[in-house]
């Protein structure tokens, strides 16, 4: 996972920090478009509601491990066993509020595409027009919090019963994804973002 230490990064990540920088460098900012792997991340960016990113990374793995990769087939059905046994895995976010939402997120990930058609990406993509928005930040403190965009997709999964999607969770979330190229102009992954 050796990353070159001296290319220009955006100003968030730790410069000595492996596990930051391979992040940065090979996930952050990259246009997703998978359903399911938008629906993990998802998941992530809610258990990092009051967090820093560092811990959920960190415990990226064993968060994967727990929830059975975060798959909503699985989640969906899950029962109070599970519950109980995630509430008592040390490796995890122990919160049984997100928890929970992991599970009811995932029922509403499956009634929307089983018994709506709707397919979640698209469904996400829209917001911003099924491309990246494209921005120029010198850099990473310009960004902002939320947008018009964020703002419409935090109601548009609340109003669908989704849980811990707020307007800054979701920007977070739009950012990580790619639907937004937030990096600094000057770091090495602002043209690779680049669609």
């Amino acid at each position: 996972m050796s990353h070159n230490p001296d290319l220009p990064r955006c100003g968030w990540v730790p410069p000595g920090d492996e596990l930051y920088c391979h992040y940065h460098d090979t996930e952050w900012g990259m246009p997703n478009y998978d359903s399911k792997s938008l629906f993990s991340k998802l998941i992530q960016d809610g258990m990092q509601a009051g967090l820093a990113w560092i811990t959920i990374l960190r415990k990226r793995d064993t968060i994967l491990k727990a929830f059975d990769g975060l798959d909503p087939d699985i989640i969906a059905h899950y029962t109070d066993k599970d519950r109980e046994r995630l509430l008592a895995d040390p490796g995890i976010i122990r919160s049984k509020l997100k928890i929970n939402a992991a599970i009811s997120n995932a029922q509403i990930y499956i009634k929307m595409r089983d018994e709506e058609g709707i397919d979640f990406s698209e469904c996400l993509w829209s917001f911003v027009d099924g491309k990246q928005v494209q921005n120029a930040w010198a850099e990473f403190k310009d960004a902002p919090t939320k947008t018009n965009a964020s703002i419409s997709m935090a109601k548009d999964l609340k109003k669908r019963g989704f849980k811990f999607t707020g307007p800054v969770i979701i920007y977070a979330f739009m950012q990580a994804v790619g639907m937004i190229n937030d990096h600094e102009v000057s770091c090495h992954v602002y043209d690779k973002c680049c669609e």
